[in-house]
């Protein structure tokens, strides 16, 4: 609330400033002047349409849109806290699972999908309404003034902030030429005006302004391009794997509601390798220092194969489409047989990490091809959990020492029966359901598991067959996006910073340079400036221009003394009244005063 008192204090002072200097001061700024109604009994009720046309001012004015700015800011904090539906389902459906009594309230209030709530797009398209409301009429009266010449000088050139004064010798004409010389120098738009020379600089100021606010247009109309036309998936890969662009390649997929599947950019890609290297030893031990994926790439259906390296933060382009390196694991690499020895599956079962040290868990499935002692088809499932460097036997829980492949074992539970798999339901492929399946049994009657180093295998009861850790692949998870705004995002970011530089650090200001021949026949030179605000450059800048028209306009040298006569009574006796005189005379006539020696508002020349 204060911050408005401030801001209405002082469009009141500049109108009031505007309006004691007259046309000098008019048009320094675009901003529209905000018309009150006379108050009084006797003012009548507005109707519709002045209803309209007050909300129309209200939304357009500069106050309600950095209000909802601000808001748009405010509206963005709950989908950077709170899973969202079109970033993760898995995600939002845990954080549901965790929290039964807000979930609820978050759904009414659509926390879950802000970006696309009614809310938040109410605050959007109000703004995206209220900024061109705001730009349309203030780029006409900037380019008003840009096609229109500085006003003419004022009656009284010592009411303005900074002023200053001296007498030359040199003809009025002289000096309006040599100060039109000097002011164009300085990059001011001048022109003569009667006996004066009127000069502006500092339209870049206004400009930038409409530039900060054009360049947030552009940056909403790119955000909402970008949220309608997107598309992101996600696609994991084993090494020597790999991936076309297609939809029934990704694991997981979401784009715009505008968005045409049929637009998706033809490439393909191989995982030849991801390479992984971490820190030894030290405070920072387990930290990655080498992580980067390597692949072959080949942009349409015959493209030329090319190399290509997948860093975090430096993806892959490809048609326009970027393929971003997001995540790395394991994937052992098991054999299992059945109980005639026949190899029924050999695969790299990728299992996701659970910590930074890469250790991971999952599920190893056996759908097809595997029948038990009495010949009968059933499946297999098997619980996982790897340790890339194991802390060894005795040494506490089986968690991972270090990132790096140092000491892998592989941790196996054995289940046979249904895996759910034809029931037609969705099913988590890194998850093990375990309600149509019996236990294997051990020789002590539990459960049946081992750990496992690579190259040893867990034999299963009975002769029911066996599974075998044969070693280790590497995987990297991708995600593949397509976000056209993104550009014109960062061009108007951009933007909006140059321009609100030039609003925030140029001044507005005009000048103006008189000279007149005074009754003694000696030129007068006055020159006054005035600025958009206050500004202690404006006298500096003011003096810098009276020192450099100086040299063309040189002050003129003061006026002999007409002596006293001897009997006149009052004279007083010795030279110091002489020095005193020609002193009071240099100071008013001779030199010009310092903008700072300006005589005060409604002083007198």
């Amino acid at each position: 609330m204060s911050k408005a008192n401030g801001t209405e204090t002082r469009r009141a002072d500049e109108r009031a400033q505007d309006s004691a200097h007259g046309a000098a001061g008019e048009r320094l700024s675009t901003a529209p002047r905000e018309e009150r109604p006379d108050t009084g009994a006797g003012v009548p009720a507005m109707g519709v349409i002045g209803w309209a046309r007050w909300f129309w001012r209200q939304l357009t004015s500069m106050r309600v849109a950095l209000i909802l700015l601000f808001l748009l800011s405010l509206g963005a904090i709950p989908g950077s806290l709170i899973p969202q539906t079109s970033v993760d389902d898995m995600k939002v459906q845990a954080f549901k699972d965790q929290h039964s009594t807000l979930t609820p309230i978050y759904e009414k209030l659509q926390l879950f999908d802000v970006y696309s709530s009614v809310w938040f797009s109410a605050i959007y398209i109000l703004l995206f309404v209220s900024l061109i409301g705001c730009i349309v009429p203030r780029t006409g009266q900037f380019v008003g003034q840009l096609r229109s010449r500085p006003p003419g000088a004022p009656n009284r050139l010592t009411r303005l902030p900074a002023y200053t004064t001296w007498r030359t010798g040199a003809e009025p004409e002289e000096v309006r030429e040599a100060a039109l010389a000097v002011l164009r120098k300085r990059r001011f738009r001048t022109h003569e005006v009667g006996d004066a020379v009127a000069a502006e600089k500092g339209y870049l100021r206004e400009a930038g302004n409409l530039v900060f606010h054009i360049a947030l247009i552009v940056m909403l109309v790119a955000f909402a391009a970008g949220q309608l036309f997107k598309s992101e998936g996600g696609k994991l890969i084993v090494e020597g794997d790999g991936f076309s662009n297609t939809l029934t390649q990704y694991d997981d997929f979401r784009s715009g509601s505008l968005y045409d599947s049929d637009s998706l950019a033809p490439f393909s890609f191989v995982l030849d390798d991801f390479v992984g290297t971490y820190e030894k030893s030290g405070p920072q031990r387990g930290t990655p220092r080498t992580f980067e994926a390597r692949v072959t790439y080949a942009e349409g259906a015959d493209g030329a194969e090319r190399k290509g390296v997948i860093k975090v933060n430096e993806p892959l382009t490809v048609d326009g489409t970027k393929v971003y390196l997001i995540a790395h694991g394991y994937a052992p690499v098991v054999t299992v047989r059945d109980g005639k020895g026949d190899v029924v599956s050999r695969s790299a079962v990728p299992l996701l990490p659970i910590d930074n040290n890469i250790t991971s868990s999952g599920a190893i499935k056996v759908m097809d091809g595997y029948k038990d002692r009495n010949g009968e088809k059933t499946q297999l499932g098997f619980k996982a959990f790897f340790v890339p460097t194991f802390a060894g036997e005795g040494k506490g829980q089986m968690f991972s020492q270090f990132p790096g492949l140092d000491f892998p074992v592989l941790a196996l539970s054995a289940y046979q029966g249904s895996l759910g798999v034809d029931s037609g339901l969705a099913q988590n492929v890194y998850q093990l359901d375990t309600s149509k399946m019996e236990e294997f049994k051990g020789e002590d009657g539990e459960l049946l598991k081992k750990m496992l180093m690579p190259g040893e295998k867990l034999d299963l009861p009975d002769g029911a067959g066996s599974i075998t850790f044969e070693g280790v692949e590497e995987w990297a998870s991708f995600q593949i996006s397509q976000q056209p705004g993104n550009g014109w995002a960062l061009g108007g970011s951009v933007a909006a910073i140059a321009g609100l530089a030039g609003s925030l650090f140029i001044q507005r200001r005009r000048v103006w340079v008189r000279a007149v021949r005074g009754p003694d026949g000696v030129t007068v030179v006055e020159m006054a400036g005035l600025g958009r605000s206050e500004s202690a450059k404006l006298p500096e800048e003011l003096g810098d221009l009276s020192a450099a028209l100086v040299t063309t306009a040189p002050v003129a040298p003061a006026a002999p003394e007409k002596p006293e006569a001897p009997d006149a009574p009052d004279a007083p006796d010795g030279p110091g009244a002489t020095d005193a005189t020609t002193d009071a005379t240099n100071e008013a006539g001779n030199r010009p005063v310092h903008p700072a020696e300006a005589p005060a508002e409604g002083a007198e020349k």
